[in-house]
C-alpha cells in the first residue's frame, strides 16, 4: 500500500466522522432551541446542505477525473 492510498482511505475516514459530527451538532441545535418536528427537519434540511453540496462536489470532481 503506497502512501497516496493511505492518505485516500485516511480523508475518507476522517470526512466520514467530521460528518456524522456535523449532523451531531445540528440535531444538538434542534434539541437545544426546542425546536420541535418540523424545525427540525428544516435545520437538518437548511444546514445539511452545505455539507450535501461539498460531497458531490467531490464526487463530481473524481467522476470528470479531475481528481489526483
Amino acid at each position: 500500500m503506497t502512501l497516496a492510498e493511505m492518505e485516500n482511505i485516511g480523508l475518507n475516514i476522517a470526512l466520514l466522522i467530521f460528518s456524522g459530527y456535523i449532523f451531531f451538532i445540528i440535531y444538538d441545535l434542534a434539541k437545544k432551541s426546542n425546536a420541535g418536528k418540523l424545525g427540525t427537519i428544516v435545520l437538518f434540511f437548511a444546514l445539511g446542505l452545505g455539507l450535501a453540496a461539498f460531497l458531490v462536489k467531490s464526487i463530481v470532481v473524481e467522476v470528470i477525473g479531475g481528481g489526483v
